[in-house]
Protein backbone atom coordinates (compact mmCIF):
# COMPACT_ATOMS: atom_id res chain seq x y z
CA UNK A 1 0.00 0.00 0.00
CA UNK A 2 1.25 3.36 -0.97
CA UNK A 3 1.98 6.23 1.59
CA UNK A 4 -1.14 8.10 -0.19
CA UNK A 5 -3.52 5.54 0.16
CA UNK A 6 -2.57 5.02 3.50
CA UNK A 7 -3.05 8.68 4.60
CA UNK A 8 -6.44 8.41 2.90
CA UNK A 9 -7.61 5.59 5.04
CA UNK A 10 -6.20 7.30 7.95
CA UNK A 11 -8.34 10.23 7.10
CA UNK A 12 -11.09 8.17 6.64
CA UNK A 13 -10.54 6.13 9.82
CA UNK A 14 -10.70 9.41 11.96
CA UNK A 15 -12.99 11.21 9.58
CA UNK A 16 -11.04 13.82 9.02
CA UNK A 17 -11.97 16.11 5.48
CA UNK A 18 -9.81 17.55 2.98
CA UNK A 19 -9.71 20.34 0.60
CA UNK A 20 -7.56 21.88 -1.58
CA UNK A 21 -6.43 24.57 -3.76
CA UNK A 22 -4.01 24.46 -6.42
CA UNK A 23 -1.68 26.24 -8.31
CA UNK A 24 1.38 25.45 -9.75
CA UNK A 25 0.41 21.52 -9.41
CA UNK A 26 -2.44 22.05 -11.63
CA UNK A 27 -4.58 19.23 -9.97
CA UNK A 28 -1.94 16.54 -9.13
CA UNK A 29 -2.85 16.50 -5.68
CA UNK A 30 -6.54 16.10 -6.05
CA UNK A 31 -5.62 13.47 -8.85
CA UNK A 32 -3.50 11.66 -6.59
CA UNK A 33 -6.37 11.77 -3.65
CA UNK A 34 -9.80 10.63 -6.00
CA UNK A 35 -7.64 7.55 -7.20
CA UNK A 36 -8.38 6.41 -3.96
CA UNK A 37 -11.62 4.13 -2.99
CA UNK A 38 -13.74 5.48 -0.69
CA UNK A 39 -12.47 9.08 -0.63
CA UNK A 40 -15.59 10.73 -1.10
CA UNK A 41 -16.09 10.25 2.79
CA UNK A 42 -13.52 12.76 3.47
CA UNK A 43 -12.54 14.51 0.22
CA UNK A 44 -14.65 18.26 0.19
CA UNK A 45 -13.54 20.01 -2.20
CA UNK A 46 -10.29 20.78 -5.54
CA UNK A 47 -10.17 24.18 -7.46
CA UNK A 48 -7.25 24.67 -9.74
CA UNK A 49 -6.94 28.49 -9.23
CA UNK A 50 -3.97 28.96 -11.76
CA UNK A 51 -4.57 32.89 -12.69
CA UNK A 52 -4.47 35.76 -9.97
CA UNK A 53 -7.84 36.42 -11.44
CA UNK A 54 -8.96 33.00 -10.26
CA UNK A 55 -7.32 33.11 -6.73
CA UNK A 56 -9.20 36.54 -6.88
CA UNK A 57 -12.63 35.52 -7.28
CA UNK A 58 -12.67 32.06 -5.94
CA UNK A 59 -10.44 32.16 -3.00
CA UNK A 60 -11.14 35.88 -2.21
CA UNK A 61 -7.58 36.90 -2.17
CA UNK A 62 -7.22 40.56 -2.51
CA UNK A 63 -5.49 42.02 -6.07
CA UNK A 64 -3.50 44.15 -3.91
CA UNK A 65 -1.95 41.43 -2.25
CA UNK A 66 -1.47 39.60 -5.25
CA UNK A 67 0.44 42.74 -6.70
CA UNK A 68 2.55 43.70 -3.26
CA UNK A 69 3.52 40.22 -2.68
CA UNK A 70 3.10 38.01 -6.03
CA UNK A 71 1.21 34.57 -6.92
CA UNK A 72 4.25 32.93 -5.52
CA UNK A 73 4.36 33.85 -1.81
CA UNK A 74 3.97 33.11 1.44
CA UNK A 75 1.18 35.47 1.77
CA UNK A 76 -0.41 34.46 -1.37
CA UNK A 77 -0.28 30.56 0.15
CA UNK A 78 -1.99 31.85 3.38
CA UNK A 79 -4.48 33.59 1.94
CA UNK A 80 -5.22 30.29 -0.44
CA UNK A 81 -6.04 28.12 2.51
CA UNK A 82 -7.84 30.62 4.68
CA UNK A 83 -10.38 31.42 1.68
CA UNK A 84 -10.55 27.62 1.20
CA UNK A 85 -11.40 27.19 4.86
CA UNK A 86 -13.92 29.85 4.59
CA UNK A 87 -15.73 27.81 1.40
CA UNK A 88 -15.51 24.20 2.95
CA UNK A 89 -14.40 23.97 6.77
CA UNK A 90 -12.21 21.29 6.15
CA UNK A 91 -10.45 19.95 8.84
CA UNK A 92 -7.39 20.06 5.92
CA UNK A 93 -7.16 22.86 3.77
CA UNK A 94 -3.90 22.41 1.48
CA UNK A 95 -2.82 25.06 -0.88
CA UNK A 96 0.20 25.59 -3.45
CA UNK A 97 1.86 28.05 -5.39
CA UNK A 98 5.00 28.45 -6.94
CA UNK A 99 6.86 28.18 -10.27
CA UNK A 100 7.17 24.80 -12.23
CA UNK A 101 9.32 26.39 -15.25
CA UNK A 102 10.76 25.68 -17.41
CA UNK A 103 10.33 29.59 -17.97
CA UNK A 104 8.95 32.47 -15.35
CA UNK A 105 11.54 32.05 -13.05
CA UNK A 106 13.93 35.72 -12.07
CA UNK A 107 16.42 36.15 -9.45
CA UNK A 108 13.86 36.78 -6.40
CA UNK A 109 11.57 34.09 -7.59
CA UNK A 110 13.81 30.99 -9.49
CA UNK A 111 12.15 27.92 -11.43
CA UNK A 112 11.28 25.44 -8.45
CA UNK A 113 10.42 28.00 -5.88
CA UNK A 114 7.09 26.89 -4.04
CA UNK A 115 4.91 27.66 -1.25
CA UNK A 116 2.99 25.01 -0.13
CA UNK A 117 -0.02 25.64 2.76
CA UNK A 118 -1.74 23.57 5.04
CA UNK A 119 -4.45 24.57 7.85
CA UNK A 120 -5.01 21.83 9.96
CA UNK A 121 -7.29 21.99 13.24
CA UNK A 122 -7.46 25.90 11.96
CA UNK A 123 -3.82 26.01 12.50
CA UNK A 124 -1.96 27.32 9.36
CA UNK A 125 1.64 25.91 8.25
CA UNK A 126 3.39 27.81 5.21
CA UNK A 127 6.16 25.83 3.68
CA UNK A 128 9.07 27.58 1.93
CA UNK A 129 10.88 24.93 -0.74
CA UNK A 130 13.21 25.00 -3.75
CA UNK A 131 12.98 21.96 -5.89
CA UNK A 132 14.84 21.30 -8.75
CA UNK A 133 14.28 19.17 -11.69
CA UNK A 134 11.84 19.93 -14.69
CA UNK A 135 8.10 21.13 -14.57
CA UNK A 136 6.74 17.63 -13.49
CA UNK A 137 9.31 16.62 -11.08
CA UNK A 138 8.51 20.60 -9.62
CA UNK A 139 5.22 19.36 -9.17
CA UNK A 140 5.70 15.90 -8.36
CA UNK A 141 8.28 16.91 -5.28
CA UNK A 142 5.23 18.93 -4.15
CA UNK A 143 3.07 16.56 -4.35
CA UNK A 144 5.03 14.67 -2.26
CA UNK A 145 5.71 17.01 0.10
CA UNK A 146 2.53 17.82 0.90
CA UNK A 147 1.36 14.15 1.51
CA UNK A 148 4.35 13.66 3.95
CA UNK A 149 3.21 16.75 6.14
CA UNK A 150 -0.28 15.52 6.21
CA UNK A 151 1.10 12.30 7.69
CA UNK A 152 2.86 13.72 10.09
CA UNK A 153 -0.15 16.11 11.31
CA UNK A 154 -2.42 13.34 11.18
Amino acid sequence: MSLVENIVLDLIKKKISISVAESCTGGLICNTITKNSGVSKIFNYGIICYSNKSKAKYLSISYNKLLKYGAVSHEVANEMINGLYKKEKSKICISTTGIAGPSGGSKLKPVGLVFIGIKFNKTNYIYKKYFKGSRNEIQTKTKNFVFKKIKELI
